[in-house]
C-alpha cells in the first residue's frame, strides 16, 4: 500500500508505464507530466516492461539478506530463557552477553508477551476483565500501613535517626471497596482488621454506593479470616449480595483493589514528608476526593471514576 505523501498511486504507476511503453513517451516528459523524477519514470516502465500491471504493486523493502541478524541458535536460548524462567530482556541479556536491545527485538519479532501481562505463578498472559455496569462486582481488601510517630519518620529524619522513633506506634488498617466498572472507591482508615471493623466498613461502603446510585450485586475478596467470619457472610446475605473469594495466593484476582492500594502508597502515604500520623490522615479524604472526581483513570482513557457514576455527590467541586 502506498505511503500518503507518494505522488503515484497503483493506477498512476500503470498510467505513467503506459505512456512511456505503449505510447513511446520520452522519459523526462513522462516524468514532468506525472510530477515525479526521470528516475522514477524508469523504474516503473521497467518493471511494466518485465512484468506487466502485476509489477505496479509495492515490494518488500525487507533485505535479501541480513548477515547481522542474531543467529537462529542465540533466538532459542533467548525464548526459551524467557518462557522458563520469565526474565526481562536486561537479564536475558546478562546471561547470554548480549546488548538488552538485540534481546528486545527478539521478544518482539517473535511477539512474546511483557512480563507485566503475565501471570509470573503460570506463564500465563492473564485476562484483563472489566463488568459492564457499576455494582456488578466490588472488590473489597484491607491494607495494613505503619504510623508515622510524632515528629516524623525516616523520610523526614532520615533513615537512621527515624529507626529510634519507629518502634511501639502501630499499625493503620485502610479498609478499601472498589467498584469493578466504574472504579469508583471507598476507603475508611481503621483500628483493626476484625471480623465487626470489616462487616461494619461494608455496611457504611454499601451505603455509600447506594447513594450514588449502585446497587451493589456481588463482592470479591480475599480469604482473610474477617471475610470467612460468619458476621460477614450473614451481613451480605441480608443484602443479597453474593460473595466470592480469591484463590489462595492470588492477589492479582482482586487486582483493581490492589491498584488502589499501591495509587495511594504511592500518591498518598509516601507522596510526602509527613510529621505525623494524624497530618497524613487529614491529607487522605482530599485525596480520596480527587482519586474519585478529578483523577485520570488510565482503564477509563484518562477519565476519573466519576464518570462513570452519574449521581455521585460533589461530581464537580
Amino acid at each position: 500500500m502506498p505511503h500518503r505523501n507518494a505522488p503515484l498511486t497503483e493506477t498512476g504507476r500503470l498510467r505513467l508505464a503506459r505512456c512511456v511503453v505503449d505510447d513511446g513517451w520520452p522519459l523526462r516528459r513522462a516524468a514532468e507530466r506525472f510530477q515525479v523524477s526521470a528516475t522514477t519514470a524508469k523504474r516503473w516502465a521497467d518493471r511494466y516492461r518485465e512484468l506487466g500491471e502485476a509489477g505496479m504493486s509495492d515490494r518488500s523493502s525487507r533485505p535479501h539478506h541480513s548477515p547481522r541478524q542474531t543467529p537462529t541458535r542465540t533466538e532459542r536460548r533467548i525464548i526459551k530463557i524467557r518462557v522458563l524462567r520469565r526474565w526481562g530482556p536486561a537479564r536475558i541479556a546478562f546471561l547470554l552477553r548480549l546488548d538488552p536491545a538485540t534481546v528486545h527485538r527478539v521478544l518482539t519479532r517473535y511477539r512474546l508477551a511483557r512480563l507485566t501481562h503475565l501471570d509470573r505463578a503460570t506463564g500465563r498472559v492473564v485476562r484483563r476483565y472489566e463488568h459492564s455496569a457499576p455494582g456488578e462486582l466490588v472488590h473489597v481488601d484491607i491494607k495494613k500501613l505503619g504510623n508515622i510517630p510524632d515528629g516524623g519518620g525516616h523520610k523526614t529524619l532520615g533513615r537512621q535517626a527515624g529507626r529510634k522513633h519507629r518502634a511501639g506506634v502501630g499499625y493503620s488498617y485502610l479498609h478499601n471497596a472498589v467498584d469493578d466498572h466504574s472504579r469508583l472507591a471507598y476507603s475508611e482508615i481503621l483500628t483493626d482488621e476484625k471480623q465487626e471493623t470489616a462487616t461494619a466498613f461494608w455496611t457504611r461502603a454499601q451505603a455509600f454506593f447506594a447513594q450514588t446510585g449502585i446497587t451493589v450485586r456481588r463482592v470479591l475478596t480475599d480469604n482473610g479470616s474477617c471475610y470467612r467470619s460468619r458476621l460477614w457472610r450473614d451481613a451480605l446475605a441480608q443484602a443479597g449480595i453474593t460473595h466470592k473469594r480469591t484463590r489462595p495466593y492470588r492477589p492479582q484476582t482482586n487486582g483493581k483493589v490492589e491498584r488502589f492500594n499501591r495509587t495511594l502508597l504511592e500518591e498518598w502515604a509516601y507522596a510526602r514528608p509527613y510529621r505525623t500520623e494524624q497530618e497524613r490522615r487529614d491529607a487522605y479524604p482530599g485525596w480520596l476526593h480527587a482519586y474519585n472526581h478529578h483523577r485520570g483513570h488510565t482503564a477509563l482513557k484518562g477519565q476519573p471514576p466519576a464518570s462513570r457514576v452519574t449521581n455521585l455527590t460533589g461530581q464537580y467541586s
